[in-house]
């Protein structure tokens, strides 16, 4: 494992490149195309290379509470016993570790998913395929319409996605490592949907640790999936949908080995400044940073903010097609793989995933192909979340290989794509570990996956 980091050492903390000409490149990004964050990466991992499995993992824990389905009942009502104040509190636990592998900081969001039919979304004026902000009128517009239909209840939100699906990965019984120690801070309102948020990521093995705001109301995002399996989400933000940085939140980012933040909390009112007070702790105290695009309409709404924080203190990007085009002002018929290679001058690691074509990293202005997974699609949302998971997961176990490390978040992407419900469920988070763990023993390696070869990915 040192041998690997090694080589991803070498590989990050070599000069880049020289950027592409400036002429070539669009007017706003001329005075950000730096490349500022090679060295820093490489810096960041520096002294926890030896000793990773020890120090920069956690200790293995009872996997008892995890449920290999967290989804609500699938009418959409939710058990008296998930809705129970469980009363985390805004630090480790007391029996939690003194350092946390991953924070994650993003919108505690209570997704609502439904199937419907295009007809549906006609009726109510939706544009299919999008994600819209809506007020409470409109939310309750909207579940009226879906009466009788089937929908389940989640705990949602682009972030808690990938933060279970990597819980599930590190937490696997077939692979010799260590579990990885995760916690999530957000922003959740007193009520039960709050309640609910919080019981069902502490059963996921998540460790959500924010306070809840008294009298506030939680945030939730109805998912619409089509029978083409394209999904519209409308979120509606609730009145707690904020984050503060004050000295607890401070505490636990000074105790964390990675930073993830959520690009959705750009645009919530009032969190540029503690995004940025976040990034800037993180980094004096040595942690990665990782940032996810989140959606296209984020980004051209905040842009400058997006592009302040990424390039100032990003150490990942995660970003689909249309977000890592629109990073680069392209236009929607353009490859997105220019847009990864322009990335990646600003970005030690950049990851750009594109749907059914595949998906690239962007590493020192080059862009590494990774062909998609085969499946047959049910529903595409969390395929990015999952996406995200597996980039992660491959780092954070000490690979070097970015296009095996690619190849398993394809992987992890295709299962859930290829069920209703966002989240990686816990037999299929064991089959793929055991899969990378075969790899990274220098064994048998594959890009594609039966369900009766655990050993292949």
């Amino acid at each position: 494992m040192a041998l690997a980091y090694s080589r991803l050492l070498h590989r990050f903390s070599a000069p880049p490149p020289s950027s592409p000409s400036s002429s070539s490149l669009p007017l706003a990004r001329r005075r950000a195309a730096i490349p500022r964050g090679y060295n820093r990466f490489a810096v960041r991992w520096e002294g926890r290379v030896v000793e990773v499995a020890r120090a920069f993992l956690g200790g293995f824990q009872d996997a008892d509470a995890i449920e290999s389905d967290d989804e609500g009942d699938g009418n959409g009502a939710l058990r008296p016993h998930e809705v129970d104040d469980i009363n985390l509190e805004l630090h480790a636990p007391s029996s939690g570790p003194e350092r946390w592998d991953v924070l994650g900081l993003g919108q505690a969001m209570v997704d609502f998913s439904g199937m419907v039919d295009d007809e549906f979304l006609e009726r109510l004026g939706i544009e299919k395929g999008t994600r819209k902000v809506i007020n409470h009128e409109e939310r309750g517009q909207v579940l009226r319409a879906m009466d009788g239909c089937s929908y389940k209840a989640a705990a949602g939100g682009s972030l808690s996605n990938s933060l279970v699906a990597l819980s599930r990965l590190g937490s696997s019984w077939s692979t010799k490592y260590p579990e990885i120690r995760i916690a999530m801070a957000g922003s959740v309102g007193s009520d039960p949907l709050g309640s609910f948020y919080r019981a069902k990521l502490h059963r996921a093995n998540v460790h959500f640790l924010s306070k809840p705001i008294k009298d506030g109301t939680t945030g939730t995002v109805i998912v619409l999936t089509t029978p083409d399996a394209q999904r519209t989400m409308l979120a509606y933000q609730g009145t707690s949908s904020t984050l503060s940085y004050d000295s607890d939140l401070a505490s636990l980012v000074s105790k964390s080995n990675v930073l993830i933040v959520e690009g959705y909390l750009f645009e919530l009112p009032h969190t540029i400044k503690a995004i940025k007070q976040a990034c800037e702790d993180a980094h004096k105290n040595g942690a990665l940073i990782a940032i996810t695009a989140s959606d296209v309409s984020c980004i051209k709404r905040c842009y400058n903010d997006f592009w302040d924080i990424v390039t100032n203190y990003a150490d990942i990007l995660f970003a689909n097609a249309n977000e890592a085009r629109a990073f680069c002002e392209l236009s929607s018929t353009d490859s997105p793989m220019p847009a990864a290679r322009y990335l990646s001058h600003s970005v030690p690691l950049v990851s750009v995933t594109d749907g059914v074509h595949g998906s690239y990293i962007g590493v020192k202005g080059e862009a590494i192909y990774i062909p998609p997974s085969a499946c047959i699609p049910i529903a595409t949302c969390g395929a990015g979340d999952a996406y995200a998971s597996g980039i992660l997961y491959g780092i954070l176990r000490g690979s070097s290989d970015l296009k095996g490390i690619g190849l398993l978040a394809s992987r992890v992407a295709a299962v859930v794509v290829g069920q209703q419900g966002t989240r990686l469920c816990v037999q299929d988070a064991d089959r793929l570990a055991e899969s990378f763990a075969l790899h990274l023993d220098n064994r048998e390696f594959c890009s594609d996956v039966g369900t009766d070869h655990a050993s292949n990915f």
